[in-house]
């Protein structure tokens, strides 16, 4: 079992280096889990999981990320708003990419003696956001700033998450990227004018990564019926079904300056994602959730703006004793609760009789 990372408050970073952003609830987050445990479970190699392992072995990227002759030219054009935004947009997606890097990686290692199908299917996994990761920093040199991934490796917090709920994760996170690869991709072929940096026109191969890095976790997640036949499984895959759509709600609204610089409504490009994720998850969820409820996009709003409060409430109140600071939340924070209680409690839709109609 990988053990927790520990944050440094006060880290000496060279010139050109970002500084990592302060770890929020929005931060993408570094998993590690019970290696062991993943090892050991009764993982049969069905038929689906094999044709995924040669899918990912294919590599049809291979030759994608590559920088063209449009990098070659000065960005200090784009500044203010537009650039922060960006800037902001690409190390979280880079950090994003490099966590799933390290995950699989680990997992690789530690399957290789006990399952060398699936460890090979993780190293190829690792690979693609090693490559993706490495991309997206160098597109942050460009605006002459750059992560170190080392750095981050050593001294990022580790959350610690059983195997099946890093399944039930995995699979979500590389859906919801799809669908906010291709909506944004979609969105830029048709307002071409709005592409002010080339990383746009690789989105539609980016994505497709995503895709089949989710239609193997999927494939994953049918193979152990306790993930998905079960009322525990039901009601799993509600709460990480809400808690994802909640964590994105939360980063498109309090990002909606970046959307805004591509012509996007970020309320409108939250609901499509969502939506389309939702629907996506039916094929490996046993239930997924009423997102056309009156009740359910003002609910995720409504926790978005209470986050954004709490957010503001922290800033004015960074100097004062935390234990103040923490009663001067904490309405806000059991407000947060009760309309997340809500939305779980929305009635559920059964994936199955879905998938039965869709027939």
């Amino acid at each position: 079992m990988v053990t927790f990372g520990k944050a440094v408050n006060t880290p000496s970073v060279k010139a050109g280096v970002k500084l990592p952003s302060q770890e929020t609830l929005l931060t993408p987050r570094f998993y590690t889990t019970d290696f062991d445990k993943l090892a050991n479970m009764a993982l049969d190699i069905s038929d689906e999981i094999i044709t995924m392992v040669a899918e990912l072995k294919a590599d049809y990227n291979r030759h994608h990320f590559v920088r063209d002759e449009e990098f070659q030219q000065s960005w200090e054009h784009i500044d203010g708003q537009t650039r922060s935004a960006f800037v902001d947009f690409l190390e979280r997606s880079c950090t994003s990419e490099f966590s799933g890097f390290l995950l699989f990686k680990e997992l690789s290692r530690k399957l290789k003696d006990k399952n060398p199908a699936l460890a090979e299917a993780f190293t190829y996994l690792a690979r693609d956001e090693a490559r993706h990761a490495g991309f997206i920093n160098k597109a942050m040199a460009d605006f002459n700033l750059s992560l170190d991934l080392g750095y981050l490796t050593k001294n990022r917090t580790y959350t610690f998450f059983p195997p099946e709920w890093i399944i039930y994760t995995v699979y979500l996170s590389e859906k919801i990227g799809y669908w906010r690869y291709i909506i944004m991709f979609r969105h830029l072929e048709e307002h071409s004018e709005r592409k002010f940096y080339p990383l746009f026109k690789y989105f539609e191969n980016w994505c497709q990564d995503e895709n089949r890095h989710g239609d193997f976790f999927k494939a994953l997640l049918r193979s152990q019926p306790q993930l998905w036949d079960n009322w525990k499984a039901r009601l799993w895959s509600r709460f990480f079904l809400l808690t994802v759509f909640a964590t994105h709600t939360l980063t498109v609204l309090e990002r909606a300056n970046f959307y805004k610089s591509l012509g996007i409504d970020a309320q409108d490009y939250n609901t499509k994602v969502i939506e389309n994720t939702n629907e996506t998850a039916a094929r490996a969820f046993p239930v997924i959730l009423d997102t056309n409820h009156p009740a359910f996009f003002p609910g995720l709003e409504k926790c978005s703006d209470l986050n954004f409060r709490l957010r503001l409430m922290d800033i004015r109140n960074s100097g004062k004793l935390g234990i103040f600071n923490f009663f001067r939340k904490l309405p806000l924070m059991v407000a947060v609760t009760w309309h997340m209680v809500r939305l779980f409690l929305i009635k559920p839709i059964d994936a199955e009789e879905l998938r039965i109609m869709v027939r």
